[in-house]
């Protein structure tokens, strides 16, 4: 691995780092809670960043496996962003850490320049060149999505990510 795939990684890893521990010591209840008039969840979250940010772009696209892998929620559009009743927290987010295991394995072995291996999808007013447009882009949703999480957090228990 060169020296940039493991900066985009240490970078990445630090904004998903950030997720988990913002969520760490919420309850069940908390994790499935939805505080905003959107209705996702804490855990919601999780599941959509593991399979939305980390699955998708990288398993997907860069690697080329499968665009119909994204499981639904029973009567539910968007189940990648909901939680089926049976589902637990921990099945969750060992979801999540496998995603991105996994995805740490793509970005290490792929050459930053090359283009994605699935180059049939939709992407709208996009241009997806290379790997390290679509590593950039992860780290962007992930910080950005970690951000929300911080605002849940601070609504459940005032709770304060670089504050704690």
């Amino acid at each position: 691995m060169n020296d940039e795939n493991r900066a985009l990684i240490d970078c990445l890893d630090g904004h998903r780092e950030h997720v988990l521990d913002i969520l760490n010591g919420l309850s069940d209840e908390e994790l499935r809670t939805s505080k905003l008039p959107s209705g996702w969840s804490p855990l919601g979250m999780v599941r959509h960043l593991a399979l939305d940010d980390e699955h998708y772009w990288f398993s997907c696209i860069v690697a080329g496996e499968p665009l119909s892998f994204f499981p639904t929620v029973e009567g539910n559009e968007g189940g990648e962003w909901r939680l089926g009743e049976n589902e637990s927290v921990e099945n969750a987010f060992n979801l999540y850490r496998r995603e991105i295991e996994r995805s740490n394995e793509i970005i290490a072995s792929t050459p930053l320049l090359d283009p994605p291996a699935q180059r049939d999808t939709w992407w709208g007013e996009w241009s997806v060149p290379n790997v390290r447009f679509i590593i950039l882009h992860v780290i962007g949703e992930t910080a950005c999505h970690a951000g929300h999480l911080d605002a849940t957090r601070e609504l459940f228990d005032g709770r304060q990510y670089m504050l704690q």
